[in-house]
């Protein structure tokens, strides 16, 4: 099922709901700059497993709306409630990947884990992606800029460059093509102001806040998120596990697909 979720009078977001009776239902949230068919491979397998699967494209990204505001950590994690609320979700687990996963994190920060009974972050991008006078472990600032500088001058080729770190694995050339292609789909404004929030946003306080079994999935080669963030987010998060992946960068929900399937499914089983 596909339909459109309006989130603010002038704001709609659009959701997939693979699997609507599903056992236990995930909610998942894609990260930076691309949508929720960057999960295609959990979507691929999971709901034939018996699990409710709802992809939702961040405002700006993919098939929703894309108005010129909103981007800050505390509008995406409104939108992800807007979402909860109309669709009625009960006991689910939230899951979100980079940009995706800092949204999860403040929304179980700012609304209280309205609803979850369990969160996973995939390669997130917390409790900051980039370094601070009282965090060494993030990418330093300028990169984050010249991102954006990049996506006001020639966002293709900025996509293009960040395709090149986002895996550690081989990937063929049409599957890069391919997470080209979702990129493009954003509208550049959103891109550059999305960035602009993980370069300035911090979520160091929202761990503290998380009160549910949380489940941390970081590739070891991670270039974009770098594995210091997983560990500072273990040390923040009471009651959360990381599993390292020892053969993948950022993209470790395509790049090792049949063990990421596995760790979540066995973690929302427990």
């Amino acid at each position: 099922m596909e339909y459109y979720i309006k989130v603010e009078p002038d704001v709609n977001i659009f959701v997939e709901d693979l699997n609507p009776t599903g056992k236990k239902t995930i909610l998942f949230i894609h990260g930076w700059p691309l949508s929720h068919k960057a999960y295609e491979y959990q979507f691929d397998k999971l709901p034939e497993m018996g699990y409710r699967c709802i992809g939702m494209d961040t405002r700006g990204f993919g098939a929703s709306d894309k108005p010129w505001g909103g981007y800050s950590y505390d509008s995406l994690a409104d939108d992800v409630r807007a979402v909860v609320e109309t669709l009625k979700l009960q006991n689910f687990t939230l899951a979100g990947h980079s940009m995706g996963g800092a949204t999860a994190i403040r929304y179980m920060a700012r609304h209280h884990g309205y609803g979850v009974s369990k969160l996973a972050l995939f390669g997130a991008a917390a409790p900051s992606l980039t370094m601070r006078p009282d965090f060494p472990y993030g990418l330093p600032k300028e990169a984050v800029t010249k991102l954006i500088e990049e996506t006001y001058n020639d966002r293709p080729k900025m996509l293009r460059d960040f395709g090149d770190i986002f895996l550690f694995q081989y990937a063929t050339q049409p599957l890069s093509d391919w997470f080209f292609q979702l990129g493009l789909e954003a509208a550049g404004w959103a891109t550059a102001a999305c960035a602009t929030t993980f370069r300035d946003e911090t979520l160091f306080s929202d761990l503290e806040k998380i009160n549910v079994p949380t489940l941390i999935l970081h590739g070891i080669h991670d270039k974009v998120c770098l594995f210091p963030l997983a560990e500072a987010m273990k040390n923040g998060i009471a009651n959360s596990t990381l599993v390292p992946f020892e053969n993948s960068g950022h993209g470790l929900f395509w790049e090792e697909r049949d063990k990421f399937n596995e760790e979540l499914t066995t973690f929302i089983e427990q």
